[in-house]
């Protein structure tokens, strides 16, 4: 059944009509003419849409699964990420395949963030699902700034719940950890450039219960563990 919902999407909650999820592969636009461009956290977090080349289904992988590369292997060359951007969802449920619903439908050309990590709601709790952004190194939708520092070079994590009024779960915390040392290893990011979305803007994202200092001594916890 596809009975549209009134769905709030992105860091600051924004209401957003969009269809019941749907585990399709996402539409793509490439010129979404008459659609206004907002999405996570304000309308300039938005980057220009791309088309995606035969866009991958959203992938799930298991929080032990880190531990192999090939888990979050891209299919193209990596882009020189330099920073790791943490969100919430500003939103009480969703998934990967509801905020890709919410963001296409809005002209995007898919999901504008790389990774959402699910809290029991929609998906497995610490569930990490891989967005197609992500699998075909595209540029993200989710910290605009004027330079397009964030987006560019950014990768973005996006954990579903509402932190200024409730708390990431235990298992969101660990798969963000894990998540965010397997990154550094990858990238040679250091800790210091795993940033919440309100220290490259003015958000409140991902808000005042999820504490990006435990989040950085938690990854290098992780990485000490496998260096």
């Amino acid at each position: 059944m596809f009975a549209a919902v009134l769905l709030l999407a992105g860091c600051q909650g924004q209401q957003l009509i969009a269809p019941a999820p749907s585990f399709a592969p996402p539409i793509v636009r490439a010129d979404p003419v008459g659609l206004p461009l907002a999405g996570p956290g304000s309308t300039d977090d938005a980057a220009p849409s791309r088309p995606l080349q035969s866009p991958p289904m959203i992938k799930k992988v298991a929080p032990d699964e880190l531990v192999s590369a090939s888990a979050l292997k891209p299919q193209v060359r990596s882009r020189p990420w330099k920073y790791i951007i943490v969100h919430h969802s500003d939103t009480e449920s969703g998934s990967a395949a509801r905020f890709n619903s919410a963001h296409v439908a809005r002209g995007w050309d898919s999901l504008g963030y790389d990774f959402v990590i699910g809290n029991g709601s929609e998906t497995k709790d610490g569930m990490i699902e891989v967005g197609p952004r992500w699998i075909a190194q595209l540029p993200g939708a989710h910290t605009g700034t004027p330079d397009h520092l964030y987006n560019d070079f950014g990768i973005g994590i996006c954990l579903v719940g509402n932190f200024e009024t409730g708390r990431p779960t235990a298992a969101q915390l660990d798969s963000l950890a894990r998540l965010c040392a397997h990154m550094m290893k990858m990238y040679n990011i250091p800790a210091s450039r795993i940033i919440g979305h309100g220290d490259a803007k003015s958000t409140k994202c991902p808000g005042r219960n999820l504490s990006i200092s435990r989040v950085r001594s938690l990854a290098q916890q992780y990485l000490a563990k496998n260096p």
